[in-house]
């Protein structure tokens, strides 16, 4: 696709004019700076002068922070999962004790008031004595609530991720006085980023407002329109495909179906292409539902919900290699090769009990009837994801074609 460089020059100045990046802070880099996303925060950083530490390798992103010290990061929602999920592993490895401690801390996290903006809700306690005894044990919690990676000299302001909105509690470097995750929207057809919440205003559940200069309108059908100097001019020697997605006078077709609020806030709640239908004639989201069990299971790395033209839906299931190597330590397996662990019958057990929790919250049409562990995780040498680690939904369905196949053996197409 066209992007000149008007999009960029216009990308810089619009994130300097929301004002939550300044010349003294300090980012951490990540993505490959061929990609939009990449390409959008070098532009952001050349505007505002700030310093930017950049390393690719995503398996360095938790021993490179401490080092680092970024007062801000943005990235994909995988990345902040992986985070999340190396500070429990570190949690558990250090003992029953420390684990229910971080355990105790994630649950008491500050309250957001969904749908609205404004400060954290803090919870409030009627003041009771407190015991010597516990004084020690309230601090260690509280320094764990306030610092979940121990970054305390040079904490971090902000977190972004660009991409669909996660359930609110799988924000999972949730909001604390040092750190704010807001959410923010945008595609490789709009440079990246058309959407941020705005700082202390920010709105849970939404990507928040578009940047200035950017415009937003909701179609009939529900699609996502946006126009403005981010859009591209057009796919590259494509003139058909362009003007399927871009209007004469400048609106380009999301793809998105979204809701926008009287005061500006964008809340996306599904994806027009994504949409697959059963055999039944009942329509599912598979994204909203692998958002979800991404949400009460914390060793889930990548997960794809398969079920258009068939009566029921299933999974593919890959899990993320700390997390699942530090329960294989406490559960019999330890030692054991990644591709050992998914295997075992424990292993399977313990997933179908989160599948089960997951079915529990969902339409009937929408269950995870049967699912299968991938004897690895999935990635981008292989192809199976992008560089920004998003799913390549067609790529993983050919490769495992055999397991989907082999879930669907002996059941009745109707």
């Amino acid at each position: 696709m066209r992007l000149p460089h008007d999009n960029w020059s216009y990308m810089a100045k619009a994130i300097a004019a929301t004002g939550l990046v300044t010349k003294d802070d300090i980012q951490y880099l990540w993505l490959p700076l061929a990609h939009v996303f990449g390409k959008v925060l070098t532009s952001g950083q050349i505007e505002a002068g700030h310093v930017t530490a950049v390393d690719g390798r995503v398996d360095k992103i938790i021993e490179n922070l401490p080092v680092v010290r970024p007062t801000y990061m943005a990235a994909v929602p995988r990345i902040f999962e992986k985070v999340y999920n190396g500070v429990a592993a570190k949690a558990r490895a250090g003992g029953g004790a420390k684990y229910k401690i971080f355990q105790w801390a994630a649950r008491r996290r500050p309250r957001v008031r969904e749908g609205h903006p404004g400060q954290l809700q803090a919870h409030r306690h009627r003041e009771r004595p407190r015991r010597p005894a516990h004084q020690a044990r309230r601090r260690r919690q509280a320094r764990l609530r306030q610092d979940p990676r121990g970054l305390r000299r040079q904490p971090a302001r902000l977190c972004l991720r660009v991409g669909r909105p996660r359930p609110r509690h799988r924000l999972l470097l949730r909001r604390t006085p040092s750190i704010h995750i807001l959410e923010g929207y945008g595609l490789t057809e709009s440079s990246a980023a058309s959407f941020v919440n705005p700082g202390e205003a920010y709105r849970t559940g939404t990507v928040g407002k578009p940047l200035p200069g950017t415009e937003v309108r909701i179609a009939d059908d529900g699609e996502i329109l946006l126009r403005g100097p981010g859009i591209m001019e057009g796919y590259h020697k494509l003139p058909e495909k362009t003007a399927e997605v871009l209007e004469s006078d400048g609106w380009f077709h999301t793809g998105d179906i979204g809701e926008l609020s009287p005061d500006g806030y964008l809340r996306i709640t599904d994806r027009k292409k994504d949409l697959i239908k059963t055999s039944g004639g009942k329509y599912i989201a598979p994204a909203e539902v692998e958002g979800q069990f991404k949400a009460v299971c914390p060793y889930v790395s990548n997960i794809l919900v398969h079920g258009a033209d068939r009566n029921f839906c299933t999974a593919l299931i890959a899990l993320d290699e700390i997390a699942i190597t530090e329960w294989a330590k406490e559960n019999g397996l330890e030692g054991k090769p990644y591709a050992e662990i998914v295997a075992a019958p424990a292993t399977v057990e313990m997933v179908d009990g989160y599948v089960r929790q997951l079915n529990e919250g969902l339409q009937r049409w929408q269950t995870i009837k049967k699912f299968r562990l991938l004897p690895r995780d999935l990635d981008v040498e292989h192809g199976e994801i992008t560089p920004s680690l998003k799913l390549k939904r067609p790529v993983v369905e050919r490769e495992y074609k055999h397991l989907i196949e082999e879930m669907y053996e002996g059941s009745r197409e109707a």
